[in-house]
């Protein structure tokens, strides 16, 4: 039996005018993704505890079958593991993403946060702007490390975690004085984001980004902090062996500390303009080589959620469809072994609130060796509404392996 999980990031939405008062999934044009709950399984599930923040660490802990109420110990330090950093048990561990703040206020507290990815800054200039950071900021016991586009990690060894920090997506076009990191000794943290803008402003990367159109990454912003994770083995779990394929270093992470070999794609961004074809070649190849699961990322619609983007959600829910559906779909059933696809979002990213909500999700379970039919089901909200229901996100993925 072969496994795959095709994590659609953020698919998930409400009704909107635009589009008929259908969603983005019910406007898209997903001919895979719809035959398959056609032939197979669909219903809701919810991948957020009560009480917890919808963030993608959370949600994709939950669709791994970890219950994130038991597992949860932050999202940077799943980042951190991704991206190679050694952690000890008191190292306090923070996401520092690099944003856009508009310019024409004096005082930092009064300026809002345009872009919370900084136009999605490359990684390349990205790199500069953190070393730039770590040289200014960095001591014995601070150090920045770059990562993929905006996202970048602070580790601050024996550290304090007990800040109230504010992912900067959910403030979008909001004044940032009343969101800035509050508790004991939060004032440091402020005053390093503060300095930050004073540096990155009129940094030469900034300077040639606006000379081109872009969005500058004008500061840092600090949040997600948390301590070194501890996952129970994938394979002592489920009794399968496979792969974890995103261009994020949450997702990489969350494989790595569950027993998944992370792979990297050339050209996976992150954004609209990823590498589809080339994650699905990665499950084909990993596949054939011998693994038995393989957990497809694509942070897409939820970038162009943050963003306000109506068209490239639908478009990146597409592509997801035509490019990763469809190829693995044909591929695995081509090779005569049985098979089951599970297809979901983590959670809901409404373009109406550009950032994540906690509300349940649709799912489409194809089994090939179950012979359903239902010519009402589909891969959307409304449809899934009408089929099963798991009221934990590990319950669903239990169910999917056959626990």
């Amino acid at each position: 039996m072969k496994y795959l999980i095709i994590l659609a990031d953020g698919a998930a939405d409400e009704k909107i005018d635009e589009l008929g008062g259908k969603t983005p999934l019910q406007a898209s044009d997903l001919k895979h993704a719809n035959k398959l709950a056609q032939l197979g399984q669909i219903g809701m599930v919810n991948t957020i505890p009560a009480g917890m923040s919808p963030g993608s660490d959370t949600a994709n802990l939950s669709v791994l079958g970890y219950d994130p109420a038991v597992y949860h110990t932050g999202r940077s330090p799943l980042e951190a593991v991704s991206m190679g950093i050694e952690l000890d048990e008191q190292d306090a561990c923070f996401r520092c993403n690099l944003v856009t703040l508009t310019e024409a206020e004096t005082e930092y507290g009064e300026k809002k946060i345009i872009d919370h990815s900084a136009g999605d800054i490359s990684s390349e200039e990205a790199a500069i702007l953190i070393e730039t950071v770590n040289e200014r900021f960095g001591t014995d016991a601070i150090h920045f490390y770059p990562g993929v586009s905006y996202r970048h990690v602070m580790i601050v060894r024996n550290g304090s975690i007990d800040y109230d920090l504010t992912p900067p997506h959910d403030v979008l076009g909001q004044r940032i004085a009343g969101h800035l990191p509050k508790g004991e000794d939060a004032g440091s943290i402020r005053a390093m984001m503060a300095a930050s803008y004073d540096i990155l402003d009129p940094h030469p990367v900034n300077a040639s980004r606006r000379e081109r159109g872009l969005n500058p990454a004008n500061s840092i912003w600090i949040w997600g902090q948390g301590r070194k994770p501890r996952l129970d083995s994938f394979y002592e779990k489920y009794g399968v062996k496979g792969v974890a394929i995103s261009a994020v270093d949450l997702i990489k992470g969350i494989g790595i500390c569950a027993g998944l070999t992370a792979v990297s794609v050339e050209g996976a961004t992150g954004t609209l303009h990823t590498n589809y074809e080339g994650k699905a070649e990665a499950a084909r190849t990993a596949f054939e080589a011998g693994a038995d699961f393989a957990y497809i990322h694509v942070e897409a619609p939820d970038e162009c959620s943050h963003q306000g983007d109506l068209r490239g959600k639908i478009k990146s829910i597409e592509n997801i469809d035509t490019k990763i559906i469809g190829p693995l779909s044909e591929y695995l059933s081509g090779t005569g072994e049985a098979y089951r696809i599970l297809i979901l979002p983590d959670h809901p990213t409404p373009l109406s609130k550009r950032t994540h909500t906690p509300e349940p999700v649709p799912f489409v379970l194809y089994d090939s060796a179950r012979h359903l039919y239902d010519a009402n089901n589909a891969f959307d909200e409304e449809a899934a509404a009408k089929g099963l229901y798991f009221a934990n996100g590990y319950e669903l993925t239990d169910y999917f392996f056959g626990r």
